[in-house]
């Protein structure tokens, strides 16, 4: 069984920037992957951000350039730096895992099978 417990969520102005971390227990194979989603109220949960265990990559375009996604193996450790921050990246931001898959890049809620509990971003104008 994995626990995902997100933390680093806040308040932040326009322009500023926060850094997320997500603290994984269970075994590394469970988190062979792990993404980063955000849901804002009446929206859809969406894929934002995802990383392999050896340091593959993907972005969503709406925060391609703006945030990076990492990760500390040693530590079961993911991070989401946000820089640049609108008022539209207001959500609940979600920490998610799962084990090896072939990735097409998208990031899909059905392709993750742990979840966080969340921790809120609200980015003021």
């Amino acid at each position: 069984q994995v626990q995902l417990v997100e933390s680093g969520g806040g308040s932040v102005q326009a322009g500023g920037s926060l850094r997320l971390s997500c603290a994984a227990s269970g075994s590394s194979v469970s988190v062979w992957w792990m993404a980063w989603f955000r849901q804002s109220p009446g929206k859809k949960r969406e894929g934002i951000a995802a990383i392999s265990r050896d340091g593959v990559t993907s972005y969503a375009d709406s925060v391609k350039g703006r945030f990076d996604v990492s990760r500390d193996n040693s530590k079961n450790t993911l991070y989401l730096q946000m820089n640049n921050l609108e008022p539209e990246d207001t959500a609940m931001y979600y920490c998610a895992s799962r084990g090896p898959m072939y990735s097409t890049g998208q990031i899909l809620q059905t392709d993750f099978n742990s979840w966080g509990q969340g921790t809120p971003v609200t980015v003021s104008s």
